[in-house]
Parts: structure tokens; sequence; C-alpha cells
């Protein structure tokens, strides 16, 4: 789980496990990888334990579940 302190500025390294995040070098946001915008921590709901990427939202992340098939 990440706590407020964990929040730094730039870009976080992130585990995506099912449910959960691990937090594996600290930042204030990650990088949707359909559309490359930031996403904030505090924003982030949608990613892919497979893939190891995170979506802005659940349009993001549809599509790139159809563009992998």
């Amino acid at each position: 789980m990440l706590k407020k302190t964990d929040r730094q500025p730039g870009e976080a390294r992130i585990r995506y496990l099912d449910a959960d995040l691990e937090l594996l070098s600290p930042g204030d946001y990650v990088i949707c990888a359909v559309t490359g915008r930031k996403i904030p921590l505090a924003a982030l709901r949608y990613w892919s334990v497979d893939r190891q990427e995170a979506y802005i939202d659940a349009a993001a992340a549809a599509t790139r579940m159809v563009d992998a098939d």
C-alpha cells in the first residue's frame, strides 16, 4: 500500500500486483502505457499485472487489451 510519505516528485517505479501495488522507487506519478500521460499515484486505478503497465482510465486499458489480441 502506498502512503503519502512514499511520494516524491518524479516518476515512480511500481510492481503491479493483484489489487495492490509495490513501490520499487518513490515518485508521484507513473506513465500510461497507452496515452503516455502522467497518472498521479493517488488516481491510479487501472493496470495490468501480466504486462506490468499502468493505464489512465478504463478506456485506455480496454484499448490495450484489444490491441494485444
